[in-house]
């Protein structure tokens, strides 16, 4: 079989074969049909790798909750009938869920019975409330961005949607089109302040003969930094797997990402720190140029008389708290960021209901 992209395919399947049964046996159907929510496809990072797990001609279907109650599983039966048993040479068949492998399906060939397809059935409230744990009709405020993992904002803006039917879809999605502009700064303020908590010690590891630990805090950094230049190019950064593949599209990669490569291959400490403060220079003009504080020198200076050269990034962290306007996001004392900057933990970041209850962290509630 020869690849196709995971999202041309889908939509080709949708055009050619599920539309077409859609309005022959449910003529007065409304409905929105899209691929988006979970898989590399729906980022567009997809390869022949990614066809052996939850990939294949699969779509959602987003209906009324009226439709959904009376009419969802006449139309999942109607597309086990009715479906071919392959596209494009792709089986359209799939197997159960995998539970020792996290519910993986696969694509599987059958050649009698019903086709146990993936167009999922569901309603626009049930997609969001289980991606990011709210209602997406009711007011997201300030404070429940910061509990929203940015590979869960990901998953609700990319992908495509082939028919909006409901002419709800495109709306809710556009809400989440990226961080209010308080939240961004607070989130801009926490990258900053995780940079200058960390920039001294790629020295002072060296200096002391910690050859591994002074690469291990200079990898953290060059992280640090990439992250905090998705912030400035207002892009949502995907999870580690894809986060270089995602950082090469941005504008700044092509001046930055040899200065990263250099970090990482330099063999001794202070050619590694020259490198990153390379790096900071170069996002420090590149704030500048956002205009969102007074301008601050790029200037790199020894750690308080040491030998050890930084940015002092917290100056940066500072200055853009200074821009905050909005109350609840203004009251929040510690400068950590949202849920997925300061933490890594995959356990959290895919649970939307315990990343909800990390709204305490900022607002101070117990109950």
């Amino acid at each position: 079989m020869e690849f196709i992209p995971g999202i041309r395919l889908s939509e080709m399947f949708f055009s050619e074969i599920v539309q077409p049964i859609l309005e022959q046996n449910f003529p007065d159907l409304s409905y929105s049909a899209a691929l988006i929510g979970y898989g590399s496809e729906v980022l567009g990072y997809d390869n022949s790798t990614s066809t052996d797990h939850n990939w294949g001609p699969r779509l959602q279907l987003f209906v009324s909750p009226r439709d959904f109650e009376m009419r969802k599983n006449a139309i999942l039966e109607c597309l086990r009938q009715k479906l071919p048993r392959t596209f494009r040479d792709f089986p359209v068949n799939f197997s159960e869920p995998d539970w020792s492998d996290g519910g993986t399906q696969r694509m599987q060939f059958n050649e009698q019975g019903p086709v146990n397809h993936l167009v999922k059935i569901l309603t626009m409230r049930a997609f969001f409330e289980s991606t990011l744990g709210v209602n997406p009709e009711t007011e997201i405020q300030p404070i429940d961005w910061l509990t929203f993992p940015e590979q869960a904002l990901l998953e609700v803006t990319r992908g495509k949607v082939f028919h909006d039917g409901l002419h709800e879809l495109e709306p809710t999605r556009a809400k989440f089109a990226y961080y209010p502009r308080d939240v961004w700064l607070y989130r801009l303020a926490a990258q900053w302040k995780r940079i200058s908590q960390e920039e001294p010690f790629v020295g002072r590891c060296g200096d002391v003969g910690d050859d591994l630990g002074s690469r291990i805090v200079a990898a953290r950094l060059v992280r640090d930094v990439m992250r905090l230049a998705f912030l400035m190019e207002r892009q949502y950064a995907p999870y580690s797997k894809w986060l270089g593949t995602a950082f090469a599209r941005l504008g700044c990669a092509e001046q930055l990402a040899p200065i990263f490569e250099r970090v990482l291959d330099a063999r001794m400490w202070k050619e590694r720190e020259t490198h990153l403060c390379d790096a900071y220079v170069i996002l420090a003009e590149m704030h500048n140029a956002l205009g969102i504080t007074e301008r601050l020198e790029p200037m790199i200076a020894s750690f308080f008389g040491r030998p050890y050269h930084v940015i002092f990034a917290e100056r940066f962290a500072k200055a853009i708290r200074n821009e905050i306007r909005d109350d609840a996001i203004k009251s929040i004392r510690a400068t950590i960021g949202g849920v997925d900057q300061f933490s890594d933990s995959t356990d959290l970041t895919d649970n939307v209901q315990l990343s909800r209850k990390l709204r305490v962290l900022y607002t101070g509630e117990t109950k």
